[in-house]
């Protein structure tokens, strides 16, 4: 059995969040299969847990980004409350739309957070989103996965595309230059949106924009001197969050090529070799660190052990690269 393959199988022992993402893109296991593993999501591991953690309101710890009230629940370690907590609404609806959970098993979450969840920010309604690329861009993102009328969120983002191609959370404060971060945030959720509502021309074609600002820089390097804008974009982490790396952002690239039926740009190289160099001898990806904040429970290893989240993103993304068709821009 060659490496690739064995690390497949360790990979299959995993939690159902996980491991029916694995019979999908890796283990070529038929519909059926993986389906019936993903129906597990809200019944047992980490989805279930995190279900059961829900408000009576629809919230998860009282608030839309940050805890709105102590949460004795919480798993909190030394140095955490320097950090963002990641037990608030969104991080909590982010985490169970990655991992597959159906949004009929939300219920009424939707009508409920409509009527009792505000942004920290002036109050704003939950669903219409704030001033914030990156939250605007989750709230569009599970919005449209709950069921949500988000088309003016949607909209949103058309209007606050900067001229350089990107976004930039700091535009409020004046910023014109687009931030990696930003950009990817946005476009992760630009497309989630197209795939769950249906394909819309302007949508694709800002995503389009978006998608050369970072293919100009080879989805690592500053465009003035070609170095990497930051030791943050080979530092792989798992929940991705909104800090950006080229695992995320070469697994964005796969989606969206496969969902607009495009090729592979040949400037993803230099990211494609960037995450196949950080594999270990096992051919296995291994936990880089851990980001400051209170969780409600750890879905990951501990910092410097192979992690079945990351090696299964790289493995998923690296073959999609090897094997897919490649376009004539340079």
């Amino acid at each position: 059995m060659d490496i690739q393959n064995a690390s497949i199988n360790w990979l299959l022992d995993s939690d159902p969040t996980l491991k029916w993402q694995v019979e999908r893109d890796l283990h070529g296991a038929p519909a059926e299969q993986w389906q019936a593993t993903r129906a597990l999501t809200s019944t047992f591991g980490f989805g279930a847990r995190l279900l059961k953690l829900q408000d009576e309101d629809g919230q998860w710890a009282g608030g839309a980004y940050f805890p709105g009230r102590p949460e004795p629940r919480a798993l909190t370690r030394e140095g955490d409350e320097d950090g963002q907590p990641y037990i608030a609404t969104t991080w909590s609806l982010n985490a169970l739309r990655e991992w597959g959970v159906a949004a009929e098993h939300l219920k009424d979450t939707a009508q409920k957070l409509e009527a009792t969840c505000q942004w920290e920010y002036e109050d704003l309604p939950y669903w219409s989103g704030e001033v914030d690329c990156c939250i605007n861009a989750f709230t569009l993102a599970n919005g449209a996965w709950l069921g949500v009328d988000v088309s003016k969120l949607a909209d949103w983002f058309l209007e606050h595309q900067l001229e350089d191609g990107g976004w930039n959370c700091e535009w409020v404060e004046g910023a014109v230059k687009s931030s990696f971060h930003s950009t990817l945030n946005a476009l992760i959720g630009l497309l989630e949106y197209e795939q769950i509502t249906s394909q819309d021309n302007r949508i694709s074609a800002a995503r389009k924009r978006a998608e050369e600002y970072l293919l100009q820089r080879k989805l690592m390097f500053r465009l003035s001197n070609e170095q990497a804008v930051g030791e943050w974009v080979t530092e792989f982490a798992y929940p991705f969050r909104w800090s950006y790396n080229v695992l995320r952002a070469l697994n964005y690239f796969r989606d969206a090529c496969l969902f607009d039926t495009q090729p592979a740009d040949p400037r993803l190289s230099a990211a494609a070799e960037a995450i196949r160099l950080a594999a270990n001898e096992n051919g296995r990806w291994v936990n880089q660190l851990r980001e400051k904040g209170s969780v409600w429970f750890d879905v990951e290893v501990p910092v410097g052990q192979e992690s079945k989240w990351l090696t299964f993103f790289a493995i998923r993304a690296l073959q999609w690269w090897d094997s897919a068709p490649k376009s004539n821009n340079t």
